[in-house]
């Protein structure tokens, strides 16, 4: 069909899409090969939106996709320079290139590219080809040296922001029509492609000359004219390179193309061609969202890793919500309690009202006993919202609560029958809410989370879609979202069931596929002794909770309030104008418009740049409103974080705080606290030590704090096999002090506090991977100061610098790392370049010291309940913080307490791993959290 009125030609910018896509997304590696293909799997989804978009009146009838062929054209002809300080393709992109190709084709569509000519070559010549024909165009892209083909029929489209550019659009971006882009591109130069254009000259400054002169020749025929002496001078040395840069810039709009217009007719999605090649890329969503777009089966896909060991799968039925049953009588719940004794394991889930534990009411229960078989039990459903006066009418078809718990009490705590769950430790605490106690568990989430820590998510439907193929139903669609959002208990009992009774089934099919492949993993021991059995004592934790002083933390509110404003008035007088702090843009124009600090670089929304690492970087030169600005957003956090936060987060029934620990959220197996998180609260800071005031013991009890003292240093001391580290640490030595007299010659007798400060922060600096820069930062010294210390340090250690290159070699080699409890925290980014591989770098050199610290404290955590029952103890284990356990306990008790959980804190890594450093737990007693500590 040859191209013509009422046609519309869509021109894809092919490298555009492709480093969008890989600098956009995290890294995704084939799991089969570990190929990496991250931009493949975000160059496939941004082409599917695009053609699912594609409908109705405006949608394209003819579609390419158009790419760079090679690095050298016609331009490196004109100027050698072209483009030559490009830096190198990252070689995790390299791979995907050719891959990207076969995917467009995959699709349907036209894919081109030409040696000898850049990509924005061919789509000139081919919009102005369709153009001519009377056809209209539309280039996806964001490339500004594009925006000179805009107007006449040709529009351009900003694909990932959904914007279309017009001639206005390119008038305020360039200060000038599309017409004249080349001109103001000639004279401005471009220092990404090294086009030279004149010293000194802007695209403003550009675009004011332009629009007075009318072109870059008339322009330089009249440029002894200009009244601006460095302007002028630029203008008549630079005549023959502005000339040049003119040239490579405009674009060649009629190349002798291989391929026609007419080969781009749109064609309809093949699902022989587009799937195969999705499952061959190992793209489960996108596979399954495709499949079933065009109504066909998604493929199989097998991602078994090539040196894999061989796991027999079992044979498991579709997944068939209609098949569910829904369990309305004691007859018919007798029955799978039947099936459940002789199966000897069932697989449980709760659906309650919200998310938070301690709040939500129990809704129904969903149990599964074989894969494709599940039944959902609805307790306590309603008929809509309830008025004014009262609840909501009981829904009819449910059995009553209390009998239904009767009938599951004695399963669910039944010794002999295994309860399989999803995220265990929520559905333990809505039962123990009940009086029941859930026991014994396994967790799909920890068992995913053991074996593949750093590799994906361990959420139900990430695990479903990666390992059973299959994407759950969205809660969204029962309950909706935002303002209209109802609870689950008045969602109808048949609209619920299958969402709910799939929920349990997911969960048995997970367990099915996950817990063999702990055996061949060797990570049978993290779960069995780090994982599964640190549920219950989180579980109690989290539902003792923490005392909060709501008082205190009112005042503190109004205090912090009362230092923002003073602050806000000191900034306001250095600013020389009323502002607001609040704002990075506004704060952006202050510093480097209107006070002309150096340093400033707007980002691509064209505001400047005021991250803290950039406002410490000026306060460190001596700028005092970056610094007080600083001060501001710290009390401003504090504020809004802890102290205002806080107090919603006091529980109406208890009058406490109820943190909720992730389990499963750090890949090095970490402990994370959220909802309130309470992991993050300053600890060397006047104000952090008010906020930890405000946690206090019940009347006649106190708080008592137990710390392990540098237990990261001392691991990289055992690890990294440093004598003196180790021996200084045998010998109870201020680790700091020690470092500093090694590095810097100093005896410990002379030793001042400045330069203790300084070794404290190299020692721990280098446990992550600090930079010179970083350090300079930290410490407020010149980066050249700053990299002298490191250098010197690994000097002195150089333990430190093998145990770096091992541990980088060995990731490189296995794609993870180890903790010396055999934790596999994975690093499938480490063979990245460019800023990732730095990331990647430091994430794998921490992860064995940090991780291995985290397994210490979590065998602490396991072991401490069992030892103060056996010392006949009083009190509760409250809070996990980084190397801190935090206990309630009678005052008369305390130093019981201290002396029996030290001593399995400072034993924790036996029998499993004997250190070459002893382990030190610092103890501390107090009313509050900061007299403790």
């Amino acid at each position: 069909m040859a191209i013509g009125k009422g046609h519309h030609l869509h021109l894809i910018d092919g490298s555009g899409f492709i480093f969008r896509a890989f600098h956009a997304l995290p890294p995704l590696t084939r799991k089969s090969d570990s190929l990496p293909v991250g931009a493949v799997s975000g160059f496939c989804n941004m082409l599917f939106k695009m053609l699912e978009g594609n409908t109705g009146h405006d949608a394209p009838t003819h579609l390419a996709v158009i790419f760079d062929h090679s690095a050298k054209t016609f331009r490196n002809d004109i100027y050698p320079q072209y483009k030559a300080h490009r830096p190198p393709m990252p070689e995790d992109l390299r791979p995907q290139i050719p891959l990207t190709r076969e995917a467009t084709r995959a699709f349907g569509i036209c894919c081109i590219e030409q040696e000898g000519w850049e990509a924005d070559d061919l789509i000139a010549t081919f919009a102005v080809q369709a153009r001519d024909a009377g056809a209209r165009v539309t280039i996806i892209s964001s490339d500004k040296d594009l925006m000179q083909l805009v107007g006449g029929g040709v529009e351009m489209m900003d694909g990932m922001k959904n914007v279309t550019i017009g001639p206005e659009e390119v008038e305020a971006k360039f200060g000038v029509g599309p017409d004249r882009v080349v001109d103001v591109q000639a004279l401005a130069g471009d220092s990404v492609d090294n086009i030279p254009g004149a010293p000194g000259i802007g695209i403003k400054t550009a675009a004011l000359l332009i629009n007075e002169y009318g072109d870059v020749e008339s322009l330089l025929a009249r440029a002894e004219e200009i009244k601006q002496p460095k302007r002028r001078q630029s203008l008549i040395d630079n005549a023959e390179q502005i000339r040049i840069s003119k040239r490579l810039v405009t674009l060649e709009q009629h190349v002798p193309v291989e391929v026609g217009i007419d080969a781009m007719e749109v064609q309809p999605l093949d699902p022989e061609t587009v799937l195969p090649f999705l499952a061959e890329m190992e793209f489960r969503t996108i596979t399954n969202r495709v499949a079933e777009k065009l109504g066909a089966k998604a493929p199989t896909i097998d991602d078994t890793p090539a040196n894999a060991p061989a796991m027999d799968e079992p044979d498991m039925p579709p997944i068939d919500p209609s098949k569910y049953e829904i369990v309305r009588d004691a007859e018919a719940l007798q029955i799978w309690i039947d099936r459940i004794h002789e199966r000897g394991y069932v697989a449980v889930d709760t659906e309650t009202t919200g998310l938070d534990e301690m709040r939500a009411d129990l809704v129904g229960i969903c149990l599964s006993v074989e894969p494709g078989q599940a039944c959902y039990i609805p307790l306590a459903h309603v008929n809509g919202t309830g008025d004014l006066l009262g609840g909501a009418e009981r829904s009819e078809g449910q059995m009553d609560f209390d009998r239904a718990l009767q009938m599951l009490k004695p399963v669910l705590e039944d010794p002999a029958i295994l309860k399989i769950l999803q995220n265990a430790k929520y559905d333990i605490k809505i039962f123990a809410r009940l009086n029941v106690t859930v026991a014994p568990i396994d967790d799909t989430m920890l068992i995913s989370y053991a074996q593949h820590a750093g590799l994906h998510g361990h959420g139900m439907d990430a695990l479903s879609e990666r390992y059973l193929d299959h994407k759950p139903i969205p809660i969204k669609e029962l309950i909706g979202a935002g303002k209209k959002q109802i609870t689950f208990d008045q969602v109808k009992i048949d609209d619920a069931a299958p969402y709910a009774a799939e929920d349990a089934d997911i969960t048995l099919r997970l367990w099915t596929a996950l817990k063999p492949g702990l055996i061949p993993s060797r990570t049978t021991t993290v779960y069995e002794t780090m994982e599964r059995p640190l549920v219950p004592v989180l579980v109690q934790m989290e539902r003792h909770g923490i005392k909060v002083d709501r008082d205190h933390l009112s005042r503190m509110s109004n205090s912090f309030a009362q230092k923002m404003a003073g602050l806000e008035h000191e900034i306001h007088e250095l600013a020389g104008r009323k502002f607001n702090v609040g704002s990075p843009k506004q704060l952006g124009e202050i510093l480097f418009d209107e006070m002309a600090i150096e340093g400033g670089k707007k980002g691509k929304t064209g505001a400047y740049g005021t991250g803290a690492d950039i406002l410490e970087t000026l306060a460190a030169l001596g700028h005092d409103l970056p610094a007080r600005v600083l001060d501001w957003r710290q009390v401003s956090k504090l504020k809004s974080t802890y102290t205002d936060a806080l107090q919603e987060h006091i529980h109406p029934e208890t009058g406490r705080v109820h943190t909720s620990y992730s389990i499963a959220g750090a890949n090095t197996g970490r402990l994370a606290s959220t909802d309130p998180n309470l992991q993050n609260i300053p600890v060397r800071t006047e104000e952090g030590r008010r906020i930890r005031e405000a946690f206090i013991a019940e009347e006649g009890n106190v708080l008592v704090s137990l710390d392990y003292s540098q237990i990261e240093l001392r691991i990289l001391a055992h690890i990294a096999e440093i004598d003196s580290l180790k021996q200084a640490f045998r010998d109870g030595l201020d680790i700091h002090a020690m470092t500093a007299s090694e590095m810097f010659g100093v005896p410990l007798d002379e030793m001042t506090p400045d330069v203790r400060r300084q070794a404290k922060a190299i020692n721990f600096g280098v446990i992550y991977g600090i930079s010179a820069f970083g350090l300079a930062n930290n410490l407020r010294i010149p980066r050249e100061d700053a990299k002298a210390f490191i250098d010197r340090y690994f000097e002195r250690f150089p333990g430190i610098q093998k145990y770096m290159d091992d541990t980088k070699a060995f990731a490189k080699e296995h794609k993870r790392v180890e903790t010396l409890f055999g934790r596999r925290i994975h690093t499938p980014e480490i063979a990245s370049s460019g800023p990732r591989a730095g990331f990647a770098y430091r994430a794998a050199i921490n992860a064995p010291i940090q991780g291995t610290a985290a397994d210490i404290i979590r065998r602490a955590m396991i072991r401490v309940p069992a030892a103060m029952q056996a010392a006949k103890l009083p009190g509760r284990m409250l809070l996990q913080v980084h190397d801190e356990l935090l206990f309630e306990v009678p005052r008369d008790a305390a130093d019981d307490l201290i002396g029996t959980v030290r001593e399995v804190m400072e034993q924790a890594h036996l029998p499993a791993v004997a250190l070459d450093v002893p382990l030190v737990v610092d103890g501390g007693t107090g009313a509050n959290w900061a007299q403790a500590h």
